[in-house]
């Protein structure tokens, strides 16, 4: 049993809704953290209680907009400052993930840079999930815990005992984590091959396997515009599927994504809720990663492997 006056967990603005649940997963109650916006939006972070000596957990995704990382910046420096024994960042979504290498000349690597944010700011620990890239773990200096969303999709997945089943992927780059799913749920593979006009564009797709008759399930780590997925869908239906799903990690769903979602030949898309989803699309499910998360927590208090809770 993890002493409960050992550490304490502190919300971020955008992710109260997922830290009530990891609280009440640990058996605990959220800290009391304030935050003060001025009128020309700046604004500052306080705790309301002592942490001194206490290990923190600070859960804020970022997303968008920007205000989220500088609120998890504030306040990091914040428990720095109040003589927290230990600082461990909660990251459910880690924004500029997709930015992690130069792809063409004189662009950012914004992934790295937020790396060396979160390390200057004083974490001493990262606790994330399905970063777009893995080796962004090496952008730290500190220990990773990296979670997978597959220990909350697959069992969804296996629940609808769907026949003749076949994973894809949306495009040459989630090749590996769909293969995984496939290889884990004993199923064929297929790939969708795409060529982009400009980001956020998908010009041409086409297939490589066979979908004709299958219940085929896309697979994928972040949901942005919702372009690639929708035009997945369409491809696989033309080519004779029986049935299309999807699932992702994040829902980031900006833009006009609800509405291709709903509007696309998808039968249901299902994400986690690492951030939330306030629009309205009925094909959309969110599953929680709340005790996942939390589960983590307990055995990082109790220095403990989290490897075995990893379905795959």
């Amino acid at each position: 049993m993890i002493d409960q006056n050992s550490f304490m967990v502190f919300s971020g603005s955008s992710t109260r809704y997922l830290t009530e649940q990891i609280c009440s997963s640990l058996g605990c109650k959220p800290g009391n953290l304030v935050v003060t916006n001025f009128s020309d939006g700046e604004f500052a972070v306080s705790y309301e209680q002592s942490i001194r000596g206490r290990d923190v957990f600070l859960v804020q995704s970022t997303f968008p907009p920007s205000d989220n990382l500088m609120e998890l910046l504030l306040m990091i420096d914040a428990a720095k400052r109040a003589s927290a024994k230990s600082i461990n960042a909660v990251i459910p979504y880690f924004g500029w993930a997709r930015q992690d290498r130069k792809d063409k000349p004189r662009v950012s690597i914004g992934a790295k840079l937020v790396a060396d944010l979160l390390g200057a700011a004083g974490i001493d620990r990262l606790i994330t999930m399905d970063l777009h890239a893995d080796q962004i773990q090496g952008f730290f200096d500190v220990p990773v815990d990296h979670l997978y969303a597959s220990g909350v999709i697959l069992p969804y997945l296996q629940s609808l005992k769907l026949d003749n089943l076949v994973i894809a992927s949306p495009d040459v780059g989630g090749i590996k984590r769909a293969n995984t799913f496939a290889k884990y749920l004993g199923c064929p593979l297929v790939m969708c091959n795409k060529t982009r006009a400009k980001a956020n564009v998908v010009d041409t797709m086409q297939i490589i396997g066979d979908v004709k008759g299958k219940n085929v399930v896309l697979v994928d780590d972040i949901v942005d515009t919702a372009g690639t997925i929708t035009k997945a869908a369409a491809v696989m239906i033309e080519a004779g599927a029986k049935s299309v799903r999807a699932c992702a990690s994040h829902c980031v769903m900006s833009g006009p994504a609800s509405e291709r979602v709903q509007n696309s030949m998808l039968e249901e898309i299902v994400m986690t809720n690492s951030i939330p989803y306030t629009k309205n699309c009925t094909k959309l499910k969110q599953l929680s990663v709340a005790d996942m998360f939390a589960e983590t927590i307990r055995r990082v208090l109790e220095n403990k492997s989290i490897s075995d809770q990893y379905i795959i």
